[in-house]
């Protein structure tokens, strides 16, 4: 049975700062090291801008399609983030890399196999919209545009395609139990997004 979406404040609590968290780890990560020591600049803002509108994004809205999904079906489905990954993650981001993992989504209520791959496959279904939503606009883009689109393409490319790993808890290892050809056709678009944004602008 369908349900009404809902929102608790604390769970908007926990989303807003695990979104907020991401983008100050994802900042500190593609700033110039010289932009962040002397405290906060016009292009530290920028980067903020940047972080916040691409991989913050990324991972909310990621997140928010699981527990949407899950909701649809009937079943109660929360956010909660994990405070000592977000901090690893603020962390790591001076060591020039991130293993971001800020929370996840809670659900309860029996959920069949399809229910459960369905739900999973949301996630990265919404990753790979984003990746394409960003994509005309970091191959036609110029200036600051241009740089929100490589990296909103690149961050939801890979984000997509590092949770279709085929095994449990990630994504993949759900959405392959239940459909092997749609965890395949998923994987493979991931895969060629995150090819072709790599060797595009970062290689």
């Amino acid at each position: 049975m369908k349900q009404k979406i809902y929102f608790p404040r604390r769970e908007i609590a926990e989303l807003i700062k695990a979104w907020l968290a991401l983008s100050i780890a994802f900042t500190i990560l593609l700033a110039p090291r010289e932009g962040i020591l002397p405290g906060i600049t016009p292009m530290l803002i920028i980067f903020f801008s940047i972080a916040t509108a691409t991989a913050g994004l990324a991972f909310l809205l990621h997140e928010l399609a699981h527990k949407i999904v899950a909701q649809k079906y009937g079943h109660n489905a929360e956010f909660k983030a994990n405070n000592s990954m977000l901090l690893l993650a603020i962390a790591m981001s001076f060591l020039g890399f991130i293993l971001a993992a800020p929370g996840a989504v809670y659900i309860q209520g029996m959920i069949t196999l399809r229910e459960n791959g369905i739900i999973a496959a949301a996630g990265p279904i919404t990753n790979i919209i984003l990746a394409i939503l960003f994509m005309p606009i970091a191959f036609l883009g110029t200036g600051i545009p241009a740089v929100f689109g490589v990296y909103g393409f690149l961050i939801n490319s890979w984000l997509g395609l590092f949770n279709m790993i085929p095994t449990i808890p990630f994504d993949g290892g759900k959405i392959i139990k239940w459909n092997k050809p749609i965890y395949f056709t998923m994987t493979a678009t991931l895969l060629g997004l995150t090819l072709l944004a790599f060797f595009t602008f970062i290689a």
